[in-house]
């Protein structure tokens, strides 16, 4: 892929992958700007310091909920490719303050497109679509069931009896489960409106999960991480989290980075491609994994009520779950086949490690209003174009931990 001395417009280039896409961009001599809102206190943002991107790309003030302002970016940076990331993009913020999340999300979208429809703009956005618009996805007959006594109604309804989804694929139903997730389905659409209606070139990337260094401190994988290393350096006493059942497809930010740039080169205008991994793990055992590459023993994990005792839950194992072959724990397994569950009223969960047991705890106010149980990509569509993930779990992990060894990151 030739960027040489290409115009790149990145929204979002303070955010965490905005920040990771920008320097590999500067690195393949791409001419890189990057849509900022003005901060008040003139500070750097954390993102541009620590990949050291200062004077590196050319920064435009505006707001994306600011039509002008984006117009007025458009002119000045002459794009030959847009990559659209900036949104609120944490789903539980999206339930508190559903208005905010809809104006940057929805309305930035849609600022982007028709100001690049009235400048005429010839470039190509890729739209940071989102894993969470497929929302609920059904895995077995008993989810579904347990769905429809939870819900009511499920919208779209199973087609033809396929109570198996998974792994999701670009064709799969869209059911967001949030304000974001609804927000996200809007700009996906509008995308590809803006292309069929006004041949502007864009293209939706629907990313699973993204994690590594630098990920926001609110995000499960690094509520996690920061938590173990502050076990390790003796600052906690224990893990506070939510709900450890759900299933999430991550993929090392690096990885999201190409496939974003692999996406702008070679995809078809008007099309949808998914972005991840193809495997799936639980929450709870990114907590296991986490403590073990921190270096701690998972001899066992039982309930704060002393009961659900599993040994060796962190081993590991490849066997097929939807057809497909993929790392994951022991106790992802027993999860998977609804051999186990977890809930509010197991209070948390003891891990012994040999020289002492390790809590971790249960907060009702960390479980959503209404929660996504598993996703798992499918992405035999964009690994056409040459993206194949060359990132672990773990290899995740250790980038995480390595951060929050720095204090300053806490």
């Amino acid at each position: 892929m030739n960027w040489n001395n290409k115009n790149v417009l990145i929204t979002g280039i303070s955010g965490f992958v905005g920040a990771y896409l920008a320097e590999e961009l500067i690195k393949n001599e791409a001419n890189v700007y990057g849509l900022v809102r003005r901060r008040s206190d003139g500070s750097i943002p954390k993102n541009i310091k620590n990949h050291n991107l200062q004077g590196k790309y050319t920064e435009i003030t505006g707001d994306l909920t600011d039509f002008s302002a984006v117009e007025a970016a458009l002119k000045e940076s002459e794009p030959d490719y847009i990559f659209h990331l900036a949104a609120q993009s944490f789903v539980p913020q999206s339930f508190d303050n559903p208005t905010d999340t809809e104006d940057n999300n929805s309305k930035g979208t849609n600022n982007i497109l028709e100001a690049m429809r009235v400048t005429d703009c010839d470039g190509r956005m890729v739209f940071a679509g989102s894993s969470e618009e497929y929302g609920l996805v059904f895995s077995s007959k008993q989810q579904y069931d347990q769905a429809i006594k939870q819900y009511g109604t499920i919208f779209p309804d199973i087609v033809d009896g396929k109570i198996d989804e998974l792994p999701i694929s670009e064709t799969n139903p869209l059911r967001p489960m949030s304000p974001y997730a609804v927000s996200k389905v809007y700009g996906d659409y509008l995308s590809r409106n803006y292309y069929h209606s006004y041949d502007v070139d864009t293209v939706v990337s629907r990313a699973f999960n993204h994690e590594g260094a630098g990920r926001g401190n609110m995000f499960v994988t690094s509520v996690v991480t920061n938590q173990v290393m502050q076990l390790k350096m003796g600052l906690a006493d224990k893990i506070t989290i939510g709900n450890v059942n759900a299933f999430r497809d991550w993929t090392h930010v690096n990885d999201i980075v190409n496939g974003y740039m692999t996406l702008a080169m070679k995809a078809n205008s008007g099309d949808v491609y998914n972005q991840g991994s193809m495997r799936t793990n639980s929450i709870l055992s990114y907590i296991l994994l986490s403590l073990k590459q921190a270096g701690y023993e998972v001899n066992s994990i039982r309930t704060f009520n002393d009961d659900k005792k599993i040994d060796n839950p962190a081993e590991m194992n490849d066997d097929k779950y939807y057809g497909v072959s993929f790392d994951k724990t022991k106790v992802d397994s027993m999860l998977l086949d609804d051999e186990v569950e977890y809930n509010i009223a197991d209070k948390g969960i003891l891990v012994d490690t040999g020289d002492k047991d390790i809590r971790i705890e249960f907060n009702p106010d960390r479980f959503r209003p209404a929660e996504v149980p598993i996703l798992f990509s499918n992405t035999e569509k964009i690994q056409k174009l040459g993206v194949i993930p060359k990132h672990s779990v773990m290899d995740i992990i250790d980038d995480q931990l390595d951060y929050y060894l720095d204090t300053n990151n806490q």
